[in-house]
C-alpha cells in the first residue's frame, strides 16, 4: 500500500464558513476515492483565508476593549484555524467513508511546528493571508495599522506575514502512532502552529504563518510517504504561464524544475513554493515523487494520467 500525503489548497476549503462546509464535501469525495483505491492517505491543508478571517475577528474584539480582550497572537489564530478546518474536514470525510461502507477512523492533530527564531523571513514578510483587497484598501491598512501588504499573483492585494521554514513537527510521534493504528490523519494544518524553542523545554508561539507546502513536504518525509500530492487550482504546472507559448509540464525531473526556477518561471507566493516543496520531497529519498494537480484530478494523477509529476530521474517520473 502506497502512503500519500495530500496537501489541500485553498480552493478545496472555500473562503468562509458556508463556502467551507460546501467545499469539504467534494474534497472528501476526492480523498475517499484515493482511500478506496488502496492508498494510505495523510492530509494537510492551507489556511490563508481562514486565519486571516480569524485574525480580523480577533482584532475587532481587541479594538472594542483592549484591556478586557488583549491582542490574540497569530500563532493562536493558526491553532484556531486548524481546529475549525479539521472539524469540518474530518466530519465530511467520516460521512463519505461511512456512506461507502468504509469503517475508517479520522482524527485531526493540533500540530506545532518548530521554526528558527533567527530565520530571515521574520524580517521580510511574504506569506499572504486573509481576504483580497483593492490597492486603496491595502494602502489604508499600511497607513493606519502599519501592516505589510503585497500584490498576490494579479488577484488583488493581501496582508502578508512572516513565513519561516519548518524545521521540526512537535507531534510527529503522535501522528505516526495514529497512522500505524490505521487512522486517516489530518495534521499540520495551515503549515502548523509556528513555535520557537525556548529555555527549559518551553515552546513559544511565533508571529508567522508557515507555508503549508513546505510543511507538507516535511510531514511527508517524517511519515515516510511514497508520494506528496500538492493540490492546487490548475491541472498542470506550466512554464511561460499566460503567454502564447505556454507549456504544461507532465513528467519532469528535479533538474528540469531547478532550471525553470532559475528562469523565474514560477510566481513567488503562488506556484514557486509548491514546486520548491515538490523538489524537496522528491530529493529526500530514492523513489519518492511529487504530484501537483487539481483536487478532482488527484486519482487520475496518481494513476499517471495527468498532472505534473516531479522525480529525480525521468524513468522514475510515472507514478
Amino acid at each position: 500500500m502506497k502512503r500519500v500525503v495530500v496537501a489541500l489548497g485553498g480552493n478545496a476549503l472555500g473562503n468562509n464558513l458556508h463556502e467551507q462546509m460546501t467545499a469539504v464535501k467534494s474534497t472528501a469525495k476526492a480523498i475517499v476515492d484515493l482511500i478506496e483505491a488502496g492508498y494510505e492517505v495523510i492530509i494537510s491543508h492551507g489556511n490563508g483565508p481562514q486565519v486571516g478571517m480569524i485574525r480580523l475577528a480577533m482584532d475587532g474584539l481587541t479594538a472594542t476593549n483592549p484591556e478586557k480582550y488583549p491582542e490574540i497572537p497569530l500563532s493562536v489564530c493558526v491553532a484556531m484555524s486548524q481546529a475549525y478546518i479539521g472539524y469540518d474536514l474530518q466530519n465530511a470525510l467520516k460521512e463519505e467513508l461511512l456512506n461507502r461502507g468504509i469503517k475508517q477512523p479520522v482524527a485531526t492533530v493540533a500540530s506545532q511546528v518548530v521554526v528558527d527564531q533567527n530565520d530571515p523571513a521574520f524580517k521580510k514578510p511574504t506569506k499572504p493571508v486573509g481576504a483580497f483587497m483593492t490597492k486603496a484598501e491595502a494602502d489604508k491598512l499600511v497607513a493606519e495599522e502599519g501592516k505589510s501588504v503585497m500584490e498576490d499573483a494579479g488577484r488583488g492585494w493581501r496582508q502578508v506575514v512572516a513565513s519561516p521554514m519548518p524545521k521540526e513537527i512537535v507531534e510527529i510521534d503522535t501522528i505516526n502512532a495514529l497512522i500505524d493504528a490505521k487512522q486517516t490523519v489530518i495534521a499540520c494544518g495551515g503549515g502548523g502552529i509556528p513555535v520557537t524553542k525556548e529555555p527549559h523545554n518551553h515552546l513559544k508561539g511565533a508571529k508567522a504563518v508557515i507555508d503549508k507546502d513546505f510543511c507538507s513536504a516535511l510531514l511527508a518525509e517524517k511519515v515516510d510517504a511514497d508520494l506528496l500530492v500538492i493540490l492546487t487550482a490548475v491541472e498542470h504546472v506550466a512554464v511561460n504561464f499566460g503567454k502564447p507559448d505556454q507549456k504544461e509540464l507532465g513528467n519532469v525531473t528535479v533538474d528540469d524544475m531547478n532550471q525553470y526556477i532559475k528562469e523565474n518561471q514560477f510566481a513567488p507566493g503562488s506556484m514557486l513554493p509548491k514546486v520548491q516543496a515538490g523538489i524537496q520531497f522528491a530529493e529526500s529519498k530514492p523513489g519518492r515523487k511529487t504530484l501537483i494537480t487539481l483536487l478532482e484530478k488527484a486519482k487520475d494523477g496518481l494513476a499517471g494520467d495527468t498532472g505534473t509529476i516531479i522525480s529525480t530521474q525521468t524513468q522514475e517520473a510515472k507514478v
